[in-house]
């Protein structure tokens, strides 16, 4: 009799992407997935530690988890991922509920951990590896559209301010064969999108292929694919890189670049190993190479030490670049990282003053990006329905952003049409269907 297993999952997409390796590992022992924690023989909460607030949200919703227990003793409940392996001492004493504690190389031992638990012991399994890639394990999906695919583990880089390599372990990557592999399922199953995924994904390394080879790789496996890939450091971006994005009509011109500060005093305390000068130099090689070419970045705000003058200088980059998007957030102190043995001396409300600074200036830029579509027709495709309305379409163009547009006839999700841009937000662009049923490979290969 098939068992049910119940997960919530927290923090980034490669997050999301171990939810499908862990449910395809339970999928081997009759575990299938449920929306209802009330009817669950498992419960799941696969966790992030990058920030604090990410860290309460999860002790907080462990506390409300509980009570599935109280209505059902047979339940299981685990946390998973990298609060697993970084609290596990605090979710082991504090947490009486919790069963079982898995961090994010141990998912293909799940079965065993759980069998602990079921016999009154805890299943416990946090131990880092240096080769787990998970590459032979086939991740759980339901039908759909787009894919994550994760290409690589770990990060090799220790900025100062980062937990991830102490909680993720170190790099290491899947052979180029075994992604293509999945890519050609995915096809097969109609998917139209795969982002492949990494700490940092410059760095993956197969033998004698490097990133820009493998991307190269998964565009050839179906031209009506689009390809994407997160997230990029500014110290390994490469010339053959960039070429290979612009030579591929179903590679996305989009790029996330994590620029974290504009000073370079900063950078050095976040051990972030490139400057501003490095960095613009990549970015106007990126423009140069890659017409229309979408960039995204992260912002860390008000780090240890950072002073207005520093403040000054990443609002001064971030004028230049002009970002069409960036996820902006004040820095969270990670104990076992470098800097949070550094003096986090600005206060709180001058941090947040200098976050709001940022945040207006970029929604401001991102209008004035957005607003220069009206009237330009873009290649849209259809992941849904929108959020607000059943009578309206949602969907992304090659440079990520977010089209809505009423429904018509005979156009259905996982469709690419040609969308002319009425009205822009700093967020969303909308539209009408003037094109339908389209070619990605014979649309975007006309002008490329």
């Amino acid at each position: 009799m098939s068992k049910k297993v119940y997960i919530e999952t927290y923090g980034c997409q490669m997050n999301l992407a171990d939810t499908e390796i862990v449910l395809g590992t339970l999928n081997k022992i009759d575990y299938s997935p449920t929306n209802d924690p009330n009817e669950a023989d498992l419960i799941l909460v696969n966790t992030c530690s990058v920030r604090e607030n990410a860290e309460q949200r999860v002790f907080g919703r462990l506390s409300l988890l509980k009570r599935y227990k109280k209505n059902n003793p047979n339940v299981l409940i685990g946390v998973l991922g990298c609060m697993a392996e970084r609290l596990k001492k605090d979710l082991i004493e504090k947490e009486k509920a919790v069963d079982l504690i898995v961090g994010p190389d141990e998912y293909r031992n799940l079965p065993q951990y759980i069998e602990e638990a079921h016999n009154g012991g805890k299943g416990i399994g946090v131990r880092l590896s240096r080769v787990e890639t998970y590459e032979d394990i086939i991740p759980y999906r339901e039908e759909g559209i787009s894919a994550w695919i994760s290409i690589m583990r770990g990060c090799d880089k220790f900025c100062s301010f980062c937990i991830v390599p102490f909680t993720r372990g170190r790099e290491r990557s899947r052979k180029l064969e075994s992604i293509i592999n999945e890519i050609n399922s995915l096809s097969e199953r109609g998917f139209k999108e795969v982002t492949l995924l990494g700490q940092n994904v410059n760095c993956y390394k197969d033998g004698e292929y490097d990133f820009a080879d493998l991307l190269s790789a998964c565009a050839k496996v179906d031209p009506e694919m689009r390809i994407r890939f997160t997230t990029s450091h500014p110290q390994d971006i490469s010339l053959k890189l960039l070429e290979t994005i612009s030579s591929h009509h179903n590679i996305c011109k989009y790029l996330h670049l994590p620029v974290q500060s504009g000073s370079n005093r900063i950078l050095e305390l976040m051990n972030r190993n490139y400057t501003i000068e490095h960095y613009l130099n990549i970015i106007e090689q990126a423009k140069k190479l890659i017409p229309n070419l979408a960039l995204t970045t992260d912002i860390i705000v008000g780090f240890p030490t950072e002073t207005f003058e520093d403040h000054i200088m990443t609002i001064e980059v971030m004028q230049k670049v002009r970002y069409d998007g960036a996820y902006m957030f004040i820095y969270s102190p990670r104990e076992g990282t470098k800097s949070y043995k550094m003096k986090d001396d600005a206060p709180y409300e001058i941090k947040n003053k200098r976050l709001n600074e940022i945040i207006d200036l970029q929604n401001k830029i991102s209008l004035e990006i957005n607003s220069t579509l009206v009237g330009k027709e873009e290649i849209v495709l259809i992941e849904g329905d929108s959020k607000k309305s059943d009578k309206y379409f949602s969907g992304k163009t090659d440079s990520n952003k977010v089209v809505v547009m009423p429904k018509i006839e005979d156009v259905k999700i996982g469709e690419y049409v040609k969308v002319k841009i009425n009205r822009a937000t700093s967020a969303t662009l909308f539209g009408d269907i003037v094109e339908k049923k389209l070619s990605l490979s014979q649309t975007l290969a006309k002008t490329a």
